[in-house]
């Protein structure tokens, strides 16, 4: 079976468990007009690539933005992300990622809750420049009558699944631990069938990735594939797309953890809380392969859909207003025209 068939039978299982929630569905995307949780609960284990969305802020407190001011207090609001915190652990990958966007004011209490559940790799500054002639709501504060820094940036928590029992709470690391005692291999006899001898200890580059030190690359992969496979007590490997936490970044695009993407400008019909189509693809192209499945459980404007959809990925967006559920429709159907549209729109 081909990387692109594995992940269309993983796409048609998600849809089979929720298709009574199923608002719209195509080969490729599903959009789901309900309270995520709910439907967060109905999808498999280990099934979701990459979770890229755009909770609610809470101390924000916007009228026109769902939950945005249902929290009396900021525990109740986390206590209320906690339950989609356990659900997205559950539905990642074991190799997948999770970008959610936050508001600075937020963002340290939601960090140590999720790291209950994650392993929070990056807290991303997105500094929200506005494109020239367009000062927006910084330009309209009254600087004089502020009492702290004006909150013009927002963050983007990036964070991997994680699991106990080794030194840096690994998913690959423990799976790796575990399939070679069930193949009865020592780490230095896998290290030595592999031919990768580590700088850390004596236990070699096995020993490493065991701890979550480091990664293995695809051959040095494969090789251990092969020697577990080869011992008879092991039935099958997943492929390296399943199995390495994707992160692929270069010196031509943004690497360190603050983001300077340009905000998108009013039009008529924008999402309260619109994020640009390029720092979406950003994170979509950084993190996950062609044909892996994208979810954005507050999916609002559609544009992680968008996103996903320009790079060939396989997409579900969920989302509690009607609207904002037609709209994505709209955006999904008319791809290509919308593509235009929008790009007049935010120039």
């Amino acid at each position: 079976m081909t990387f692109e068939e594995l992940r269309r039978v993983q796409f048609e299982k998600i849809k089979a468990n929720i298709c009574k929630g199923s608002f719209y569905s195509s080969p490729n995307d599903l959009v789901i007009n309900e309270d995520s949780l709910n439907i967060l609960k109905l999808i498999p284990d280990n099934s979701i690539s990459l979770i890229l969305t755009d909770p609610p802020y809470h101390s924000t407190k916007k009228n026109n933005i769902t939950n945005d001011k249902s929290f009396a207090t900021d525990e109740l609001f986390i206590d209320w992300m906690s339950k989609f915190f356990k659900e997205w652990k559950r539905i990642l990958k074991p190799n997948g990622s999770l970008f959610m966007y936050c508001s600075s004011a937020m963002s340290a209490k939601l960090e140590v809750k999720m790291s209950q559940d994650f392993n929070i790799l990056s807290n991303i500054v997105w500094t929200k420049p506005n494109e020239p002639g367009f000062d927006g709501w910084k330009g309209k504060a009254k600087k004089e009558s502020l009492r702290q820094w004006y909150p013009h940036s927002e963050r983007i928590i990036f964070a991997e699944v994680a699991e106990e029992g080794n030194l840096k709470r690994s998913s690959f690391g423990h799976f790796l631990r575990n399939q070679r005692k069930i193949a009865g291999l020592s780490g230095n006899k896998l290290t030595e069938i592999v031919g990768a001898y580590g700088k850390v200890n004596h236990g070699g580059a096995v020993s490493n990735w065991e701890a979550g030190r480091n990664i293995p690359s695809r051959e040095q992969y494969e090789k251990i594939s092969k020697a577990l496979l080869d011992t008879g007590k092991i039935s099958s490997m997943p492929v390296y797309e399943d199995a390495i936490r994707k992160f692929d970044v270069n010196s031509n695009i943004e690497f360190t953890d603050v983001w300077n993407f340009s905000s998108v400008r009013p039009y008529k019909g924008k999402h309260p809380a619109e994020k640009p189509l390029d720092m979406l693809e950003h994170c979509i192209l950084a993190t996950t392969y062609e044909h892996d499945i994208v979810l954005d459980c507050f999916a609002g404007s559609g544009n992680t859909a968008i996103a996903a959809k320009n790079l060939n990925r396989k997409t579900i967006s969920i989302d509690v207003e009607k609207q904002w559920c037609d709209s994505i429709i709209n955006k999904l159907t008319n791809h290509q025209f919308f593509q235009m549209v929008y790009a007049e729109k935010i120039s």
